[in-house]
């Protein structure tokens, strides 16, 4: 087994950062679980534990960063040094722009951007005195190209991006050891599409191809290993959205307004006031544990050749996201004519 590390993981009780934790566990790690729910941060100690690693949970909310520091004191505490910090934690609203409240927007922003930008503080302030360290953004393909319904959740990813360039020059221009890298994520199977907000009239979907959360998860532990590179990619998916977006973007304009209402949602009928987590978890109460996993297991890749192709070839890599690109052009140029 390699030496174990200390890592933080924001958003760990569900989906991606449930799964990242499991990885980490799996490789003998200390890993530190941060999220609100206090059933699914109980399974999250369950599943590093049962993989190998040792957890402590500490309930935060990523949008205080009070709470974000104090939480990195208790890891400290706890395990010693932090060598690895995740940020995942979000949230979101699935709505029309105009049917969301300013509210409601300052939250998915204060928990989707703000809580990256807290975990990272909390994170720098902690490694840049013993000059190591390694943080790892977990950002989306929509943070390279916005859809229609995820008008936060999109500018969120966005932010993150820039955010993080620039504190990775200011890291470099200090000749820092501290590696900071974003994993670009595909659409996930994860819980967030049961509980996020919503205003549509029927269930919220990712947009297909869906891969499964251990995918994600693999690929963070995988970053946090490797963080040189400025950024990976996740899924053919997200290589053909973002390349897609610097060669063709007005082409994209027509193709999401056309299919991006339609294919974010199931056929599945859902009642107005369906219990969200937006403002409170809910998995906060004994049996409410969501795990990973959302409810397209049947309809999820648990592979993603794309993923090992950009974790051990780079020129692979590139020359498969300009094919899929290319494809990606050729099958919109038909849909949106």
């Amino acid at each position: 087994m390699p030496e174990p590390r200390n890592v933080v993981i924001t958003g760990a009780s569900a989906g991606t950062g449930r799964a990242a934790a499991r990885a980490f566990g799996a490789r003998g790690d200390n890993v530190v679980l941060l999220a609100r729910g206090r059933a699914g941060l109980d399974g999250a100690v369950v599943d590093v534990e049962k993989a190998g690693g040792r957890a402590l949970a500490v309930p935060t909310d990523v949008a205080d960063y009070e709470q974000v520091a104090a939480a990195a004191d208790r890891a400290e505490q706890e395990f010693g040094p932090i060598d690895v910090w995740v940020n995942v934690a979000f949230t979101s609203v699935f709505a029309p722009f105009d049917q969301i409240t300013p509210e409601e927007f300052r939250r998915v922003t204060e928990v989707s951007y703000l809580g990256f930008v807290h975990g990272t503080m909390a994170a720098l302030a902690r490694m840049k005195p013993r000059d190591a360290g390694t943080i790892v953004q977990v950002g989306s393909a929509l943070g390279a190209r916005s859809i229609p319904l995820q008008s936060a959740y999109c500018g969120a990813k966005h932010a993150i991006n820039g955010f993080t360039e620039s504190v990775r020059t200011e890291l470099m221009h200090d000749h820092s050891r501290i590696d900071i890298t974003v994993v670009q994520m595909p659409a996930l199977n994860t819980p967030q599409f049961s509980w996020v907000r919503s205003r549509l009239p029927r269930h919220p979907q990712p947009v297909p191809p869906i891969y499964q959360p251990e995918i994600a998860g693999n690929a963070v532990v995988f970053a946090a290993e490797h963080p040189r590179r400025k950024q990976y990619w996740v899924g053919a998916s997200t290589a053909a959205t973002i390349a897609g977006q610097k060669l063709i973007p007005a082409l994209l304009d027509r193709y999401l307004a056309r299919t991006g209402f339609d294919s974010q949602q199931t056929d599945e009928r859902v009642a107005d006031d369906r219990p969200d987590n937006l403002m409170h978890p809910l998995d906060a109460e004994p049996g409410t544990d969501h795990g990973a996993h959302g409810v397209f297991d049947q309809r999820s890749h648990g592979i993603s050749p794309q993923q090992w192709v950009s974790q051990h070839a780079r020129p692979l890599s590139v020359a498969a996201g300009a094919g899929a690109a290319l494809t990606a052009t050729a099958v919109l140029r038909r849909l949106a004519a």
